[in-house]
């Protein structure tokens, strides 16, 4: 599918309603990651119904353990286009009795691309056809490469405009569980703070508490390249691989589980949910300089 208009060109995928190219024509330059193998397949991933790893791979839900995998299931299974136009496109990826072998409530995804101005918005829609309440995670993982080829993570900086500091947390790698009992503070200058290939070595940051509302990735003159501005999100996770010449701009409702949880689904923190005949709706906006 592709979608255009005076800023930009995108294309999505069917396969997870996937963002697969956003080409910024005032810039002349593709912003998304192409998807490489040798550092990361994937573009701009939907994470649902699970953000991150859920505690030894497992969920309890009504008593009973279901096994999990990373991030979850939609961005592997086929979404079906229920409306296009010029600039906006919708997406609908329903519940099914395979997905309900490891996610037992009914649900219906809805992802809405919107073409704007100087920003595409992204938004999701959990609609919940059941009679039971339904709970999940779900967030955005959209990875933006370098604007030049040979650039490296040292041309780069992040700025999140108005904030003085940041805390982050981190995964516990032998677990591969969030450890919120260490928190690291990220060094600002003037909202600034360098990218290195350091900084991901214990992979993503994970800010809690709502800190971010809006990021960018800029040259390292401080030029804005492209952001991302996500109000209302609890979490939000900053990642990237050794070496790779893009950095992922991650917008969470909900995240991955904390080192030892093992309670039912219904309790975990941040949880979403949605009860019977209700809907879930969030949003957030990929932003370029205008």
């Amino acid at each position: 599918m592709r979608l255009e208009n005076e800023r930009f060109c995108v294309e999505i995928a069917e396969l997870g309603a996937e963002l697969t190219r956003v080409y910024d024509k005032k810039a002349e330059l593709d912003i998304l990651w192409e998807g490489d193998p040798a550092f990361w397949k994937r573009h701009s991933p939907v994470l649902f119904p699970n953000v991150g790893k859920t505690y030894k791979n497992t969920v309890l839900i009504n008593g009973t353990h279901y096994p999990t995998s990373q991030h979850g299931f939609a961005r592997d299974n086929m979404f079906r286009c229920i409306s296009s136009a010029k600039d906006s496109s919708s997406f609908l990826f329903a519940s099914t009795e395979e997905t309900k072998e490891v996610y037992p409530f009914d649900f219906e995804l809805v992802i809405t691309y919107t073409l704007m101005e100087d920003r595409i918005q992204v938004q999701w829609e959990v609609k919940n056809p059941s009679d039971e309440t339904i709970y999940f995670t779900i967030g955005g993982h959209p990875a933006f490469r370098f604007a030049q080829a040979g650039e490296k993570k040292s041309d780069y900086l992040l700025w999140f405009p108005g904030m003085e500091k940041a805390e982050y947390i981190l995964i516990d790698l032998p677990r591969a569980a969030a450890d919120p009992t260490r928190t690291y503070e990220l060094s600002l200058e003037q909202g600034y703070a360098p990218v290195s290939e350091e900084m991901f070595e214990n992979d993503a940051l994970i800010f809690d508490g709502g800190q971010i509302r809006e990021v960018w990735l800029c040259r390292k003159d401080r030029t804005p390249y492209v952001g991302l501005k996500c109000p209302g999100f609890p979490s939000f996770g900053i990642w990237s691989v050794k070496d790779a010449p893009f950095v992922c701009l991650e917008p969470w409702m909900g995240r991955c589980d904390d080192v030892g949880f093992a309670s039912e689904l219904s309790e975990k923190p941040g949880v979403n949910k949605v009860e019977p005949g209700g809907k879930f709706r969030q949003s957030y906006e990929i932003l370029v300089r205008k």
